[in-house]
């Protein structure tokens, strides 16, 4: 399937808060937050609402059909 270049940037962004995520549960570190000083500072809240928005765009990919191959 093709994929556009903001498909690819929004598979990217949720494959990053997934790993976070991953991080968060196995070792209790936020990566986000401890590079951007904290869970609650602005980068932060911008790089979960990217992760986030990036998330809901991609469920878009699910209902996409492939292009036919002649």
């Amino acid at each position: 399937m093709h994929r556009t270049p903001i498909d690819r940037l929004a598979l990217i962004l949720v494959i990053i808060g997934g790993l976070n995520w991953l991080l968060v549960g196995l070792f209790q570190y936020d990566l986000v937050a401890g590079i951007f000083g904290g869970a609650s500072t602005l980068a932060s809240r911008i790089v979960y609402s990217l992760v986030g928005v990036s998330a809901l765009y991609s469920i878009s990919l699910l209902f996409r059909e492939a292009p036919e191959v002649d």
